[in-house]
């Protein structure tokens, strides 16, 4: 996936809040879709759609343990979609900065 990509899936998958809870249920440990599903008013199917979508942007993984199928989370997209996001922070944080010595320049003057 190109970086765009991966940032459009990510942003695409984290806009709903259950697929935000379900990666918070998966940040403490693997789940199956059974536990996944158990805090939600949905059905097993309604959260494996969810499962898919966030599959699909490789922020889930599923692998095989016998009988289960646990779900774990990949946080690798987090990383991106965040180093993505900290320009943005410097460019607001360095915007708070220039704020700050204007308020205090502007203040001197009253004095």
């Amino acid at each position: 996936m190109v970086a765009s990509d991966t940032l459009d899936a990510t942003f695409a998958a984290l806009a709903d809040p259950t697929r935000r809870a379900i990666l918070a249920r998966l940040a403490t440990g693997d789940a199956t879709v059974t536990e996944l599903a158990a805090p939600f008013a949905m059905s097993q199917p309604a959260i494996s759609k969810h499962l898919r979508v966030l599959e699909r942007a490789g922020l889930v993984s599923r692998s095989r343990d016998a009988q289960r199928r646990p779900c774990r989370l990949v946080a690798e997209p987090l990383r991106t979609a965040t180093d993505w996001l900290a320009d943005y922070r410097d460019y607001w944080e360095a915007s708070y900065q220039r704020l700050d010595l204007l308020l205090e320049d502007l203040q001197e003057g009253e004095k």
